[in-house]
């Protein structure tokens, strides 16, 4: 399960996008969120990525 929630970035030439992630915790079964910086063009692989 994935939540989508992208924010653009600008940190002079570069264009970044933080993308988080709600991921259920195999241990607990709570869910977690996990946040990444990156290119816009690698957002929705990360996504798709377990």
């Amino acid at each position: 399960m994935a939540k989508k929630s992208v924010a653009s970035l600008q940190t002079g030439s570069k264009r970044l996008t933080k993308a988080i992630k709600m991921v259920k915790s195999p241990k607990t079964g709570a869910y977690i969120f996990v946040e990444s910086i990156m290119a816009p063009e690698a957002v929705n692989d990360w996504l798709n990525k377990q």
